[in-house]
């Protein structure tokens, strides 16, 4: 049986236990900022993810925004991790680590920030076009936001975890595309993952229903060919077994009395690519 307590005291971080917190105002006013400073550093490196530039020069930029914030990247030392974020190319889930690979035309790439800001995690990640990139994989991209929105649409009180995911199944398959399962969604706020689970593929009705005060994010990571992952030996790459193509958004958000708010949600409007 779920269970969910009423976080009164924000100061103390409680330790992940399978319970699922309900934050007050304080906790919703911790995640604007955090998630505002996340799309804050996802629209600057917009000019800069271009054919020739390193995914190690786009991490050091991530890292440079974050600090100068007065913020801490949350990757940075998290399980031995050792960069500011994750960049994922082409046929690349996610969790891939910025170093010496350089970026080609075609690419398609997705980025994953999360910024500490007062102790409060701003979790999100959007996908970019490098150069002149194929139809097959603007469509990709295209349908793997829709799905996002599709998810987040089911996102308020009296539903259920299960209709976010059906919601995101219903369309990507529709588009012949598959759902990614050996990765979710997860709580987000004091800590980098809380729970619950948040599952991008599942029935109507299925799972915790959705209470006023729940954080969490949503992060749907679509194939053009099967589900199947791998983890490469580097322990984190993790990449489709029959190497298609693969693209994710991700959203932190909050359960309102209504319906849900979104705290990522990029100032300049550059929620997808294109980027004008």
């Amino acid at each position: 049986m779920t269970q969910y307590i009423t976080v009164t005291d924000d100061d103390r971080v409680e330790a992940r236990n399978g319970v699922i917190k309900l934050h007050g105002p304080d906790g919703f006013a911790g995640m604007r900022k955090a998630g505002r400073l996340a799309a804050d550093i996802l629209d600057a490196l917009v000019p800069h993810v271009v054919p020739g530039v390193s995914t190690q020069d786009l991490d050091d930029i991530v890292y440079q925004m974050t600090v100068e914030a007065g913020a801490i990247p949350a990757t940075l030392g998290y399980r031995g991790y050792t960069k500011s974020c994750c960049i994922s190319i082409n046929h690349v889930v996610c969790h891939g680590i910025p170093g010496d690979k350089t970026l080609k035309d075609g690419d398609i790439v997705n980025i994953d920030v999360t910024p500490i800001v007062g102790g409060w995690h701003g979790d999100t990640s959007r996908m970019y076009l490098v150069g002149d990139v194929p139809l097959k994989a603007k469509k990709l991209i295209d349908v793997t936001y829709e799905c996002l929105m599709l998810g987040l649409e089911q996102a308020r009180p009296g539903n259920h975890l299960g209709d976010i995911a059906n919601a995101i199944q219903r369309h990507a398959e529709g588009q012949r595309y598959s759902v990614v399962r050996d990765f979710c969604g997860h709580g987000v706020g004091r800590l980098f993952h809380d729970s619950p689970e948040v599952i991008h593929a599942g029935r109507p009705g299925s799972g915790p229903e959705l209470k006023p005060g729940m954080i969490f994010t949503v992060e749907p990571m679509i194939n053009i060919g099967r589900p199947d992952v791998k983890v490469l030996e580097d322990g984190w790459t993790a990449v489709t077994r029959d190497r298609s193509l693969s693209a994710q958004f991700e959203h932190s958000i909050g359960i309102t009395e209504d319906g849900c708010e979104v705290f990522t949600k990029s100032p300049k409007g550059l929620d997808k690519p294109p980027y004008a």
